[in-house]
């Protein structure tokens, strides 16, 4: 079942139809550098807000914890970041998640939308990871501010500010798998620039990550579509093209059979494109092929059973010729006699070649030992040796045609090694193997196979043979499924093999 779909044709049209899913994988990749460039404007806007807090607290010797809770105050809650105002010694003095309880985005926001917890998510993340695309769906760049381990708490960022320099960390959220960027200035006073403290604004990056989950789960919409129209449309195609044709191939396939006959024909085709087109030509065709066989064959017996009389006739005037004429005619007579005679016999053997290719489809066969068989056969041929197994060596077929096949072997053989003849009978690779070898000058070798062929002879002078006896046998052997070749003996000689299948059952 999966070999008639997944035809060469049908493989190709999926390997095709597979293009669909490359946009939106190259879709993916490009996720990874957006979210970079977010994380970058998400600390650059941290470090503005970081900036002007300090520009608004510096002037004064020393920080106003009051001023400073009032500058937050002030502010309304309108930062999604949450901003905290550290004293010289380190202290917090305000922070805007205490102040401003309720934040738009902040360090500990939720980061886990219910788009992460699809199947059709976790699938797709499956298959990245197993793929190794990328590292992970859900795993984030650093931005390039990151800086060494030790620095990454926020407490390390609070000292460098303190010490006069910016600094800048990145850390996961407690308990959470978004990331949290810190940005950290210093507040300088106003005469000397003294450092009096610093302003720290910390964000999550829940809000980028989960407008990144989104286009991720939409991607992945799109890729699981795309594969599923791939398929579809492979199906479609096969069952459309590659299916039509692969009857067509089957069809050619059993149209002859074995012996090259025509046993069959192409099924019209009710489709309105290329294939049908063409199945209705090959249905012509082999219409055409099977009225100019029928044509052929019925031409074949027609001339022969037409030849017939004239030939009597002929006969009949030479006879009588031979009875009143002088020596001369006496002597044509006798050609002409002979020559008819010869066409006569060659008129019933071209007959009963055609008769054999027939009856061989017609016939009913039985299992037959061939032991039996060519024992019946060398009692007649007193100079033909047998050699058979012990066992039983049976085939199938009609006892009539094995005993015209076999005889016409023997007597082709007899005809050039009159003294002796030896016939095997063996089993081999599954098959019954008969072997008739004669001890004449054997066969020149540009005919070995032409041996078979209808009316050919080597024979330096024809006699009584017509040059159809081997090609009845192979008829026959061919008829039920086996095989006939012909080779030299060392040093002389010649030998005729037969293979037949075994019968089943």
């Amino acid at each position: 079942m999966i070999r008639r779909w997944l035809s060469p044709i049908a493989v190709r049209l999926l390997l095709f139809n597979v293009l669909l899913v490359f946009l939106p994988v190259a879709g993916s990749f490009s996720l990874r550098s957006f979210e970079q460039q977010l994380l970058d404007v998400q600390e650059r806007s941290m470090v503005q807000q970081a900036r002007l807090i300090a520009a608004a607290l510096s002037g004064d010797t020393q920080l106003d914890s009051a001023r400073a809770r009032s500058l937050i105050q002030r502010l309304g809650g309108h930062s999604e970041a949450r901003i905290r105002i550290i004293g010289r010694d380190g202290a917090v003095i305000a922070d805007s998640s205490i102040i401003h309880p309720v934040r738009l985005g902040g360090e500990e926001e939720s980061d886990d939308p219910v788009s992460r917890k699809r199947l059709l998510y976790r699938i797709g993340v499956a298959l990245w990871r197993a793929f190794n695309t990328v590292r992970d769906f859900v795993e984030r760049p650093l931005p390039s501010s990151t800086r060494s381990a030790e620095e990454s708490a926020p407490r390390g960022v609070i000292r460098k500010a303190l010490e006069g320099r910016y600094a800048a960390s990145l850390r996961e959220s407690s308990g959470q798998r978004s990331l949290t960027l810190y940005s950290a200035l210093p507040v300088r006073a106003g005469g000397n620039g003294e450092v009096i403290g610093a302003v720290m604004v910390s964000q999550s990056t829940s809000r980028i990550l989960r407008a990144l989950w989104r286009v991720r789960l939409d991607t992945i919409n799109v890729f699981a579509v795309s594969v599923v129209v791939a398929i579809v449309l492979t199906l479609l195609m096969a069952a459309t093209i590659a299916r039509p044709l692969i009857r067509l191939r089957n069809e050619a396939d059993d149209l002859l059979d074995h012996r090259g006959r025509l046993r069959g024909t192409f099924r019209g085709s009710r489709r309105r494109d290329e294939i049908g087109d063409l199945t209705r030509a090959l249905e012509k065709l082999t219409a055409r092929l099977e009225r100019h066989l029928a044509f052929v064959e019925g031409f074949s017996a027609d001339v022969s059973h037409e030849f017939k009389n004239p030939l009597a006739s002929i006969r009949s005037s030479a006879e009588l010729l031979a009875q009143t004429g002088d020596a001369e005619e006496r002597q044509l007579a006798a050609t002409i006699e002979k020559e008819v005679a010869r066409l006569t016999r060659l008129l019933h053997a071209a007959r009963e070649v055609s008769k054999v290719d027939a009856a061989v489809d017609m016939e009913e066969t039985k299992r037959i030992d061939l032991r039996s068989l060519l024992s019946e056969l060398v009692q007649t041929r007193g100079t033909v040796e047998l050699s058979t197994p012990s066992q039983p060596v049976i085939v199938a077929a009609s006892e009539d045609r094995l005993i015209q096949a076999f005889g016409n072997l023997l007597d082709n053989a007899i005809s050039f090694s009159p003294a002796r003849v030896v016939v095997s009978v063996f089993v081999d690779e599954g098959e019954a193997v008969v072997r008739v070898d004669d001890e004449g000058p054997g066969i020149p070798p540009e005919h070995l196979e032409r041996v078979f062929d209808r009316f050919f002879t080597f024979r330096p002078q024809r006699g009584e043979h017509d040059g159809l006896g081997l090609a009845i046998a192979r008829a026959v052997v061919e008829g039920y499924g086996g095989t006939i070749r012909a080779s030299n003996l060392t040093p002389h000689g010649a030998r005729i093999e037969v293979r037949l299948p075994f019968a089943k059952g």
